[in-house]
């Protein structure tokens, strides 16, 4: 009998189109950057990425986006949980507006932030007489990761919730469990790889972010500059090689996280299979 022809190719020839388009897209651009960065001998690569200025921009950039992250990872799971699990009016309008920040152009939202956060915005007028200050300053550049990061952390969280049993919760509430216990030992083992990858994909995406940011952060050097403004201004003054050293620097990092939260799903997954 004649086999059975298939919509697709086959291994071989899928994992050749595979390859040849995550080499394009992907390990070129990157094996570019680290050719530019080796034209650098060591003392000036390590004198490029570390000048005072250029380490207060990592801890602004990486600090700002882990907590921006982890304030999402909270209040994103909160969001997800009122979509999936209650009904009510303007529903529909509140699921598209998560998906706000992914249409909006960041530069959009960066004006916007600003129009609202800064001294004679309609939250910076009540705030500042309090001493409160949130534009031009660290704080601000918080509030615009938060902005763009949300998206991801609900999206990734939300199907996970949707396909999540509620007869092992019923069954927990049957056996005397509390709203917390079975919400600890019960749903939270479950949507916690999502979880996990959501706060990744928000961190990742707040550590490259620009365009939302450079608007609200006042750009002060040593104090309120981010990474991708410092390679920014590199490039502007002609040096491309400190800028890509301090690129391959962030693209280190951010490697060397996300192969950590990977790990950490990985031995979530196993985890939960060993319990089950």
């Amino acid at each position: 009998m004649r086999a059975a022809k298939k919509v697709l190719p086959g291994f071989r020839l899928t994992l050749g189109f595979t390859l040849l388009y995550l080499g394009l897209i992907v390990l070129i651009p990157l094996s570019a950057l680290f050719f530019k960065t080796l034209t650098l001998s060591w003392d000036q690569f390590v004198a490029a990425v570390t000048s005072p200025r250029v380490l207060a921009s990592y801890r602004l950039t990486f600090g700002a986006s882990f907590l921006a992250a982890t304030v999402n990872a909270v209040f994103g799971l909160l969001v997800a949980w009122v979509l999936v699990r209650f009904s009510f009016p303007g529903k529909k309008l509140m699921d598209a507006l998560v998906d706000l920040p992914f249409a909006l152009p960041t530069a959009v939202a960066g004006i916007s932030l600003t129009a609202l956060l800064a001294g004679n915005g309609w939250v910076g007028r009540v705030l500042e007489p309090h001493g409160i200050q949130l534009a031009f300053n660290p704080g601000g550049i918080v509030i615009a990761l938060i902005f763009i990061g949300l998206p991801f952390v609900v999206r990734t969280v939300q199907p996970v919730l949707e396909d999540a049993e509620k007869e092992l919760e019923e069954a927990a509430a049957c056996l005397g469990a509390t709203r917390w216990q079975t919400f600890r030992h019960v749903i939270f083992p479950t949507i916690f790889p999502a979880l996990l990858t959501g706060f990744a994909m928000a961190f990742a995406r707040a550590i490259g972010e620009y365009g939302s940011v450079i608007f609200i952060a006042g750009n002060m050097p040593l104090v309120s500059e981010i990474t991708p403004l410092i390679i920014i201004g590199k490039l502007e003054q002609y040096d491309y090689a400190g800028a890509t050293a301090v690129a391959s620097v962030m693209l280190a990092i951010s490697f060397i996280m996300l192969l950590v939260i990977n790990g950490l799903q990985a031995w979530q997954r196993k985890r939960s299979a060993a319990a089950s």
